[in-house]
């Protein structure tokens, strides 16, 4: 099994968020901690399946939408050989080529059926085969999802296993604990990606407080309606 930190924040993000905006809603309407936990926990395992399911399939789906346009380009450079070889040189007349360079290029290039083939994936059709197995896209995905989709809910059952039913302390402890871990994943990704980590981490926080305070205000709205 191989490790995909991308798709782990990925599910990271969609984990802390979700599982957040449930904590924030189910407080907001007043509701007892044990029913917090219930809807918590079902969320974790039954929103992390679906995306890790989902993220199999778009994975899978893709690789084999690019197996399948291989093929077709292998078809086409065995069948219809000079109208490939046209189509190389097309392409890289348009990035500036001319005269007996672009003829070097065009040989060099297409006297190698993998970069020919690599060319045509790349520069013709705008496609780069992911070398990632779907099996470990989705376990990457469940992981974060389950693992920062937890955080939210830690403070709940502390709470209840000392036996303390105070849902607006666990919720201040909760908001704090769910903060980092957005602050933390936002960190990370801004790390991948190679961009400012502060600001990543920032944005993310942003992003997930956002959601989890219009959560908040549904659930205590309609909790208000209610009563």
């Amino acid at each position: 099994m191989k490790w995909h930190f991308d798709d782990f924040v990925y599910g990271s993000i969609d984990g802390a968020v979700t599982t957040f905006a449930i904590v924030a809603s189910v407080v907001g309407a007043g509701l007892s901690p044990g029913i917090i936990l219930i809807l918590g926990f079902a969320n974790l395992f039954a929103d992390g399946f679906s995306m890790a399911a989902a993220n199999y399939q778009a994975s899978k789906a893709r690789n084999e939408f690019i197996q399948m346009k291989r093929k077709q380009e292998e078809w086409e450079i065995d069948n219809l050989e000079e109208q490939e070889r046209d189509e190389i040189r097309d392409i890289y007349r348009e990035k500036g080529f001319k005269d007996e360079l672009l003829e070097e290029v065009v040989r060099i290039i297409t006297s190698r059926r993998k970069v020919w083939l690599d060319t045509m994936m790349k520069e013709e059709l705008g496609l780069i085969e992911d070398k990632k197995n779907p099996l470990d896209s989705s376990f990457s995905t469940f992981f974060g999802f389950n693992v920062i989709g937890l955080i939210p809910l830690i403070p709940f059952m502390i709470f209840i296993i000392v036996g303390v039913e105070a849902n607006s302390e666990a919720f201040v402890y909760s908001i704090i604990s769910v903060s980092i871990a957005f602050f933390m994943v936002g960190m990370i990704k801004g790390k991948i990606v190679k961009r400012s980590k502060v600001r990543s981490g920032t944005y993310t926080l942003i992003i997930g407080g956002t959601a989890a305070f219009v959560a908040y205000l549904v659930g205590y709205g309609l909790n208000s309606l209610i009563n």
